[in-house]
């Protein structure tokens, strides 16, 4: 009791000191119909209740925008795999004084990692060169638009980010139309743009290191261009307390006003079909003492089913207990404690690819230096620590109501009421958690496809929101 005392009192010190308050009363328990959402612009709902453990908990896409006149028109195009519509950029009036500052800005554009020429800068100053009317309206705002959309979304077309499942809303609380008609009501295109880039400390260090990087290492540029890139595809503000691991690292981190107070060493998926997807989500509920319940692949594919009702008191050594369906089916469903393959701790995120964070009894593995074991969930070192700092931050309970909570072998599910959102991403080049900027293995191989996309003329812009490939569910954690 006196180690979970002393976390319980670090952790409560460590946020009144960062100004997130705790309440000192049991909170936990308590159902509400909307919980408090303190997700940057407070834009994404509030998830459904979560599926009953081993079942699908599956969370649609955000819809892509539809046209409206904050938004610029789309137009059709035909994909054998999923029907998108590419972008047309807004069409508006610009003033010589206007384009030539957009000018000057695209001739500075590569210090954010991204290419001049991409946005035509000598027919730009053609245009210029002619005077106000349609030609320079047109090509102006088009290429204006490119560029918001770079900045804002990221320049690597969506068939190039594998497993990339992260819906960013940007576009969607930042319009192009909107953020054009801005720079242009203010005349002041740079100072707009200079407002699209993502706020996260990270992307600052990762652009310092780029424009620091000299011109001739090319393949060190091209990997931090790359990277920097890789924040554009997230949203611009990732709120004020989350989750977020960087898989390549094995690393996951709890972020407070953008300072980490906890790290958690983690296993992540085996590369193939097991590999770990890139996910933004949201904690919804916290789970100590969980049950799993085992999917058909293991019951019927591996035998588990017929081992455990054949052999009873092996199966009750083990924890698992076993049901017959009317149609012949077997389910089972292993019991809480130290042994359940899930540990003591689940974090309920609910999406279709059914990831989550959670324990293990496996806690060797936490000691090797590449940790790509498991089915694809992320299983968190020290993970009941972390139960119980979700459950103080999301769900107001004190430490020591967390503790008792899971140390008692019950079943017991907090359900936050302040939501926050986890992000799972995939960095090789990034800040590692002591500060210092590295590149990191390429471990499902995800690199060569973005890096090939900056090497290529830029794409035009759909209205794509996520990868069209398969999605794999992963609900195993063994």
């Amino acid at each position: 009791m006196a180690n979970f005392n002393r976390f319980g009192a670090g952790v409560v010190s460590a946020l009144v000191a960062l100004g997130l308050p705790v309440q000192p009363v049991l909170a936990a328990k308590a159902k509400v119909d909307q919980p408090e959402n303190i997700l940057p612009e407070a834009q994404i709902p509030v998830p459904a209740e979560p599926a009953p453990a081993g079942t699908q908990a599956p969370q649609g896409a955000p819809a892509a925008p539809a046209s409206s006149p904050a938004s610029p028109d789309v137009q059709t195009v035909s994909n054998p795999v999923v029907q998108q519509l590419f972008v047309a950029e807004p069409v508006m009036s610009w003033s010589l004084a206007d384009a030539k500052a957009l000018l000057q800005t695209i001739g500075y554009i590569g210090k954010e990692g991204l290419i001049p020429a991409d946005y035509q800068p000598a027919a730009l100053k053609a245009a210029i060169a002619g005077g106000e009317g349609d030609a320079l309206d047109t090509l102006a705002s088009k290429v204006f638009g490119w560029l918001i959309e770079d900045l804002r979304d990221g320049r690597t077309p969506m068939k190039d980010r594998v497993q990339w499942f992260a819906v960013d809303p940007d576009q969607d609380t930042m319009p192009t139309a909107q953020v054009m008609a801005q720079a242009l009501s203010e005349h002041d295109v740079p100072g707009v743009v200079a407002k699209l880039a993502p706020t996260n400390p990270d992307y600052a260090a990762l652009k310092a290191e780029f424009n620091a990087t000299p011109v001739a290492d090319k393949a060190k540029r091209a990997l931090i261009q790359a990277n920097m890139d890789r924040w554009r595809w997230l949203r611009q503000d990732l709120g004020e307390v989350y989750l977020i691991t960087n898989i390549p690292e094995f690393q996951l981190r709890l972020v407070v006003k953008n300072k980490i107070i906890r790290t958690y060493k983690t296993v992540v998926g085996k590369p193939g079909r097991t590999a770990t997807p890139q996910l933004a989500e949201t904690v919804s509920a916290v789970v100590f003492n969980p049950t799993w319940t085992v999917p058909q692949s293991i019951v019927k594919g591996e035998g588990l089913g017929a081992k455990v009702l054949a052999n009873p008191g092996w199966a009750k050594a083990a924890g698992y207990k076993a049901v017959k369906g009317g149609d012949g089916t077997v389910y089972v469903v292993q019991q809480p404690g130290p042994t359940n393959s899930l540990g003591l701790m689940k974090i309920d995120m609910p999406n279709e690819h059914a990831i989550y964070l959670h324990d293990t009894p496996s806690k060797q593995y936490f000691n090797r230096d590449v940790r790509a074991f498991s089915h694809g969930c992320i299983r968190t070192e020290r993970a009941v620590e972390l139960g119980m700092t979700m459950a103080i931050l999301g769900a107001q309970m004190p430490a020591t109501e967390a503790a008792d909570i899971s140390r008692s072998g019950k079943y017991t599910k907090v359900d936050m009421t302040r939501t926050f959102p986890v992000y799972l991403t995939y960095f090789t080049y990034a800040r590692s958690i002591d500060g210092e900027l590295k590149p990191f293995d390429d471990l499902y191989g995800r690199d060569k496809p973005v890096l090939d996309s900056f090497a290529a003329p830029r794409e035009l812009k759909t209205t794509q929101r996520k990868s069209d490939e398969e999605v794999i569910q992963l609900d195993n954690p063994l």
